[in-house]
C-alpha cells in the first residue's frame, strides 16, 4: 500500500495530515470522501441556520463514504501515475516545481534544453526512475558519469526543488517525478506547448554507466536504426520525429558532429559546413547550436533540416530518409501540428518501465538512494 496524505489537507492544516491517510490504492474511495468533506464544511457553515434534518442528511452522507470506502476494499494491485497523484499528499508540488524551473530558465535559458535532456536521459537508461541523477560511489560509476552522459546540465536545478518539497512534504514526492515535471516546465518556460504530466513514479536504487551504452541514441544513427531503437520502448516513427524534435533546444559537441564535416558534404549545407569547421578546429568540446533559435522552442529545427543544416547524423538523417521526411516537412510547416505530436511522445515517455506503488523508493536526496 501507497499512502498518501490526507484527502483535503489544506483545509485542515499541516499539522493534521497524518490523521487523514488516503491510500492511492483506494483513490476512488478518496474521491468520494474528498467530495463528502467538502459538503461537510458546507454543512457546517450553515449549521446554525439549518434544522435537525441537516444534521441528520450529513450522518447518511458519512455513512455513504464508509460503505464507498469497504466496497472498495484493501487493493493489491500496483497504483497507476495519476496527474493528482500528490493533490492531497503535496497539493502545490507542480506549483512549486515550475516556480523553480522559471526562475531558472529565466537567469539561463540554456538549461531549458538541460532539464528535458535529463529526463529523456533518464526515461531511456531502464525507465523514469531518476537513475540519472544518482552520484557516483566507490564502489560503483554511475549513469551521469557515462560519455554520453558527461556533458549533462540541470542537475543543481533538481536539487533545488527537491530541497523546497521536502521542507515541505518531507518524503512525498519522488525525483523521477521532479524530473519529468522540470521537464514539461522547461519546455514550457522555452515558449513550447504545456502538457499534463501524470505522477506517482518511485526512484530506483540501480544506476549503473555501462546501462547507457546501447539504451541510449547515437548521434551517428540512421533513421531506420532510431525507428527501431525507439520502437523498443513503445514509440511510432512520429513519436520519434517528434521527439528528436527537442534539438531545437540547446547545443552538441564536436566530437557527437565533426564526422559530418568532410563525410557528409552532400547532406551538409556549405556554409555550416565552413562553420562547423572552424568550431571544431577549437577541440571535441566545442560547441554548436542545433539550429539559429537554440533556447526557444520552436519548429525552426524541422526547417533547417529542410536546408540541410542539421547538425547530428541523428538529425539530417530524417530529412533523407523517406519514410521519415515527410514528417519533417509537416512539422516544418506545421508547428502547431508538432507540438501536439511532441506532447503525445512526451506523455509516453514518461511511462517508459515505471516504478509505481510499493516498488522503489521517494528519495530524500535525489543523488543518493534513502540506504546509503
Amino acid at each position: 500500500m501507497v499512502p498518501m496524505h490526507a484527502c483535503l489537507a489544506g483545509s485542515f492544516g499541516y499539522k493534521y495530515w497524518p490523521l487523514l491517510h488516503c491510500t492511492t490504492q483506494l483513490a476512488s474511495a478518496c474521491s468520494v470522501l474528498t467530495h463528502s468533506l467538502l459538503f461537510f464544511f458546507f454543512y457546517l457553515s450553515l449549521a446554525s441556520r439549518r434544522s435537525m434534518g441537516a444534521v441528520k442528511d450529513l450522518v447518511r452522507l458519512l455513512i455513504l463514504v464508509e460503505v464507498a470506502i469497504a466496497v472498495a476494499g484493501p487493493a493489491t494491485t500496483v497504483a497507476a501515475l495519476s496527474v493528482d497523484y500528490y493533490a492531497m499528499g503535496c497539493p502545490f508540488a507542480e506549483y512549486m516545481v515550475r516556480d523553480v524551473v522559471n526562475k531558472a530558465v529565466m537567469a539561463d535559458p540554456t538549461l531549458a534544453a538541460g532539464l528535458l535532456r535529463l529526463h529523456f536521459h533518464d526515461c531511456f537508461v531502464q525507465g523514469c526512475d531518476a537513475s540519472v541523477l544518482l552520484d557516483s560511489t566507490p564502489k560503483n560509476t554511475a549513469e551521469k558519469d557515462a560519455p554520453a552522459n558527461k556533458s549533462l546540465r540541470g542537475f543543481e536545478v533538481i536539487d533545488k526543488i527537491k530541497q523546497i518539497l521536502e521542507s515541505q512534504c518531507p518524503g512525498v514526492v519522488s525525483c523521477a517525478d521532479i524530473l519529468a515535471l522540470a521537464a514539461r516546465d522547461a519546455v514550457l518556460a522555452a515558449g513550447g506547448p504545456y502538457y499534463m504530466v501524470p505522477v506517482g513514479r518511485r526512484d530506483g536504487s540501480r544506476s549503473v554507466f555501462t546501462d547507457t551504452f546501447t539504451a541510449l541514441p547515437s548521434p551517428f544513427l540512421n533513421a531506420s536504426a532510431l525507428t527501431a531503437l525507439f520502437a523498443t520502448h513503445g514509440f511510432d516513427v512520429q513519436d520519434m520525429v517528434a521527439l528528436s524534435g527537442g534539438h531545437t533546444l540547446g547545443v552538441a559537441h564536436c566530437a557527437s558532429f565533426k564526422n559530418r564535416i568532410a563525410a557528409e558534404t552532400s547532406t551538409l549545407e556549405s556554409g555550416l559546413a565552413a562553420s562547423l569547421a572552424g568550431t571544431c578546429a577549437k577541440g571535441d568540446s566545442a560547441t554548436a547550436a542545433f539550429d539559429r533559435t537554440s533556447t526557444a522552442f520552436d519548429g525552426v529545427y524541422f526547417k533547417e533540416l529542410q536546408q540541410r543544416r542539421g547538425l547530428l547524423t541523428s538529425d539530417q538523417t530524417l530529412f533523407e530518409s523517406p519514410e521519415t521526411q515527410m514528417l519533417v516537412n509537416t512539422f516544418a510547416m506545421n508547428q502547431a501540428y508538432f507540438f501536439y505530436a511532441f506532447q503525445q511522445g512526451m506523455y509516453k515517455m514518461g511511462q517508459i518501465d515505471l516504478k509505481e506503488g510499493t516498488q522503489g523508493e521517494v528519495r530524500k536526496s535525489c543523488r543518493v538512494v534513502n540506504s546509503y
